[in-house]
């Protein structure tokens, strides 16, 4: 963790919080629930289940994401609760960000014994 980034920090002390009180081994839902109440309790301002459109060529497609939080109006947290995170996991946060245009995501893991945590930074191409 960087302290000198304290929106990150506040968020993975929160998760870490939610991973000492609930250990693993449940449903990604049972965190997203916990998760919640301690960002709540921590003045994290957080939205759940937001959407995100893809948008191709000025036009914005039927197709779209669903982030877990957005937190600070500016940073994806995306949660899961699998044995080991991979590339697959990666590069769903990184197409988050490239179609939000935000340049920070955290990629928190509930399913190993210990939580499990990926900061991504992409920057966007400036033309």
């Amino acid at each position: 963790m960087n302290e000198n980034d304290p929106q990150t920090f506040a968020i993975i002390g929160a998760a870490m919080e939610v991973h000492k009180e609930l250990g693993y081994g449940f449903l990604e839902s049972v965190y997203q629930d916990a998760l919640t109440y301690e960002l709540k309790q921590r003045g994290v301002p957080f939205m759940r289940e937001q959407a995100i459109p893809v948008i191709y060529k000025g036009l914005k497609l039927d197709s779209s994401f669903r982030a877990d939080f957005v937190c600070f109006d500016s940073e994806i947290v995306e949660l899961k609760a699998i044995k080991v995170l991979s590339s697959t996991e990666e590069a769903q946060v990184i197409n988050y960000l490239k179609a939000t245009g935000f340049t920070r995501a955290l990629l928190l893991n509930f399913g190993s014994p210990r939580l499990d945590f990926k900061r991504l930074v992409h920057e966007h191409p400036s033309f």
